[in-house]
């Protein structure tokens, strides 16, 4: 079942159950979804680690203003969009542990015949890619950083 179809039943089920962070969550995916494919440029669907990447930059939206708020000490605020990272990640695949990814960096670095802060780039682009939707770029950036060492 695609992203759009599954999001859709969902909405059907927080629509009845009148579950307003869920359908405001759901909306934001359905939003960004048509608005991604739109510029595109056509009916063709979104391929599936673009439409994980397209979730996960919603959950970093949701969490960065949450810990804005938080920071400005503005808890109603940062307690709805809390919530709304929790629907988000339900469509997001199970998060990889650290040993995980540090698994898939040195693979990754032995493949490229990486060696130093100067291949960087070649790696976290391979080790994104291989990863996508599984794990945040910012864990993935220091563990790469720290083999690279």
């Amino acid at each position: 079942m695609s992203l759009e179809s599954r999001v859709m039943e969902e909405m059907k089920a927080a629509m009845k159950a009148k579950d307003t962070v869920t359908l405001e969550s759901l909306r934001a995916i359905k939003s960004a979804l048509l608005l991604a494919k739109t510029e595109k440029g056509g009916g063709s669907g979104l391929a599936e680690a673009e439409e994980m990447a397209l979730v996960q930059k919603l959950v970093k939206q949701r969490r960065d203003s949450a810990a804005i708020y938080k920071e400005q000490g503005r808890e109603d605020l940062a307690g709805p969009e809390l919530a709304q990272v929790a629907v988000l990640e339900r469509f997001l695949p199970e998060p990889l542990t650290e040993a995980e990814i540090e698994k898939v960096v040195v693979q990754t670095i032995e493949a490229l015949g990486a060696d130093g802060m100067k291949d960087m780039g070649k790696v976290m682009g391979a080790v994104t890619k291989e990863l996508a939707g599984a794990a945040d770029g910012k864990t993935i950036s220091a563990i790469v950083r720290k083999n690279l060492l």
